[in-house]
């Protein structure tokens, strides 16, 4: 019985770890692929006279960053 116990705590135990493996992977993702990724985009782009591209990406990364602020905000 003891050992059953033992069992479900350990199995519990990884599993709040393995969610907090996926919380912590997604969050780094984001994180990398907003402030590395996306500006790179964007400067090559403009470099390779792509701006009619780039523009729109940028205006409307620009909004999402408003909206998320002005949500965290209120």
């Amino acid at each position: 019985m003891l050992t059953l116990i033992m069992m479900f705590f350990v199995f519990a135990f990884c599993g709040r770890l393995l969610g907090f493996a996926f919380r912590a992977t997604w969050n780094i993702t984001k994180f990398f692929l907003f402030v590395v990724f996306l500006p790179a985009i964007l400067v090559f782009a403009i470099i390779g006279g792509l701006i009619s591209i780039a523009w729109p990406i940028l205006v409307i990364a620009g909004i999402v960053l408003l909206v998320k602020r002005c949500a965290t905000c209120a």
